[in-house]
């Protein structure tokens, strides 16, 4: 009786939720949720596990978007933002907060090279817009050059940035200045480059594009070029940092230092949204020179502490270093499927634990996406490239995690191929 109470309790809560965000968010959210399996609502999460109302479990192979890098409530990030929170939440901006110069010291000794001076703020976005303003400011030139298929985020000048006319089209014109050209040619880098540009704005891997990897030589080459015309670096490690490709940054794959580089996602441990733009000394320089040219308003002390701590536990653990040795394991389970069903699943590729599936239809990797959900195990699909799953667990995974993910994922592709057929089916009937 008691356990039927709390179902019911558990079902109004879940009723409840939905009606609002049909009401005061966005129906087509709902419509999705209900598409993908998920029409639930979380209630508490630790590690790789995620509860809904109901106490049911998920293994969390989503990560948020790639933000749960330490995965959920890591105990040092979590500990380190209630310190802050208990002291004093919001920095008053008028006096120095020590706060945030540990954590800028720390990403200075993070990152490659002599990146040094860091911009913190609290999305992606926010971090690609401010360096879009750099270059212009540092150089005196108006052109971004960027990629086809590339996500820089929403706002107008990172959405300038993007490669997807379906988030474009609507808000045109855009800012002007940003050529795209196509990703992994280092070529096209080059021919694009004009005595107007300002910089390159790259992925090391385009994330929301499907997982796509350049050549081995692509971003040498592109290093290589800038150096030679002039022209700043950007990388955009918002998704590819923070370890999640086996290094603590993905450009250290290939000895590259950029000029600037845009972080966020998994920055703030989880716990907080942080984003942060870092940059080398001689291009700062206009923002050393104005330091309002470029500013924003919320001195967040409680993120900074949580990314100060995500920072010194990626460094101290080395839990990148878990990502390089079992991100081949899971590939190699993944590409067993695909083995498997070549006629559904067209590639399985990436690098560490950021890894795409890519499937013959949207269709199909939504109905994988929500088999998956039903035999709970999260992933999410990619924003550019609908028709591939990305699958981005947390660091701290284990070998036995990411053995029940693929047998969840597995059995997710047998039934949906199975819908498949059953439609099929009924529709020969009807012809």
């Amino acid at each position: 009786m008691e356990k039927g109470r709390e179902e019911r309790v558990a079902q109004s809560i879940v009723d409840e939720t939905l009606e609002k965000y049909r009401r005061y968010l966005n129906p087509s959210w709902v419509k999705g949720f209900k598409l993908a399996g998920l029409d639930t609502v979380e209630a508490e999460a630790e590690g790789t596990i995620v509860r809904d109302v109901f106490g049911r479990e998920y293994l969390d192979f989503s990560g948020g978007y790639s933000v749960f890098i330490l995965g959920h409530r890591h105990p040092r990030v979590v500990e380190a933002a209630r310190r802050e929170l208990e002291r004093m939440p919001m920095s008053v901006r008028m006096l120095p907060s020590d706060t945030l110069a540990d954590l800028a010291e720390c990403m200075a000794q993070a990152t490659p090279g002599d990146l040094q001076h860091s911009f913190f703020c609290h999305s992606g976005a926010e971090a690609v817009e401010a360096a879009i303003k750099l270059a212009r400011a540092a150089t005196g030139k108006p052109e971004i050059i960027s990629t086809v298929g590339a996500y820089h985020g929403k706002t107008l000048g990172a959405l300038s940035a993007s490669g997807r006319e379906l988030y474009r089209t609507p808000f045109e014109p855009l800012v002007p200045g940003f050529v795209h050209v196509p990703y992994g040619d280092a070529e096209a880098v080059e021919k694009a480059i004009t005595k107007r540009t300002a910089a390159v704005l790259l992925e090391p891997i385009q994330g929301e594009n499907g997982v796509i990897l350049p050549p081995d030589d692509y971003l040498p080459k592109v290093r290589e070029i800038c150096d030679r015309h002039g022209v700043l670096l950007i990388l955009d490690e918002v998704q590819t940092g923070m370890g999640r490709t086996g290094k603590m940054f993905a450009c250290e794959h290939s000895g590259v230092v950029p000029d600037m580089m845009t972080l966020a996602k998994g920055l703030g441990g989880g716990v907080a949204p942080v984003g942060a733009m870092v940059a080398r000394p001689h291009v700062w320089r206009p923002f050393g020179q104005h330091p309002y040219l470029h500013s924003t308003t919320f001195g967040n002390r409680v993120g900074w502490a949580a990314a100060h701590a995500t920072l010194r536990v990626l460094m101290e653990e080395r839990l990148y270093e878990r990502a390089a040795q079992l991100g081949p394991y899971l590939l190699q389970k993944l590409q067993a499927v695909r083995e498997e069903h070549p006629d559904v699943i067209t590639d399985v590729r990436g690098r560490g634990f950021l890894v795409g599936v890519e499937f013959t239809h949207g269709d199909v990797a939504l109905l994988v996406m929500a088999g998956m959900a039903s035999r709970r195990v999260l992933v999410v699909h990619t924003l550019n490239k609908p028709e591939v799953l990305r699958i981005v667990p947390p660091l701290i995974v284990t070998k036995e995690e990411i053995d029940r993910a693929v047998e969840a994922f597995w059995g997710a592709v047998e039934e949906a191929k199975g819908l498949l057929q059953e439609i099929a089916g009924e529709l020969e009937k009807t012809d």
